[in-house]
């Protein structure tokens, strides 16, 4: 089985990306949605006791963020791929400004996590790792995770 984690500042393309590429195949967890860590917590624990393939579309912009997950999901022997959404602050808030008012998140939120934003690495558990680049008209570049990026 297949837990991703994605990893990225707001409105950098996670959601959307979900959307093309995992919404037939996989369960969303987000805590946008669920509201409460426990919320989360349950959710993430249904889905690895019934080996269902899940995506975490939340920022998870550092390795503790990501630590919260990892340890559980490996437990379980579930693949854990991550997708790093590329980052730059001023795309971000412009694609921000760009959606309807009620899910638009404050700016200031945005530049928080760009500025506690770190990349990952295998060595936090991950079985795979690639980058995403958002292009124009809501496409996705993805590519193998090089070190170097």
């Amino acid at each position: 089985m297949e837990a991703i984690l994605f990893i990225g500042i707001q409105a950098s393309g996670k959601s959307t990306f979900y959307q093309q590429q995992f919404k037939d195949t996989h369960i969303r967890i987000n805590l946008d949605m669920l509201n409460t860590r426990n919320r989360e917590k349950c959710f993430l624990e249904t889905c690895l006791k019934t080996q269902q393939p899940f995506v975490i579309d939340n920022t998870n912009p550092q390795p503790e963020d990501r630590k919260r997950y990892i340890p559980l999901i490996k437990e379980q022997r579930f693949k854990v791929t991550g997708y790093y959404f590329q980052s730059k602050i001023e795309a971000a808030i412009s694609r921000n400004h760009q959606r309807d008012p009620e899910q638009q998140v404050p700016e200031l939120a945005i530049k928080h996590t760009y500025s506690k934003l770190i990349l990952p690495t295998y060595s936090e558990g991950f079985d795979q790792l690639f980058y995403v680049q958002q292009q124009p008209q809501k496409q996705f570049l993805v590519q193998e995770w090089n070190d170097e990026i």
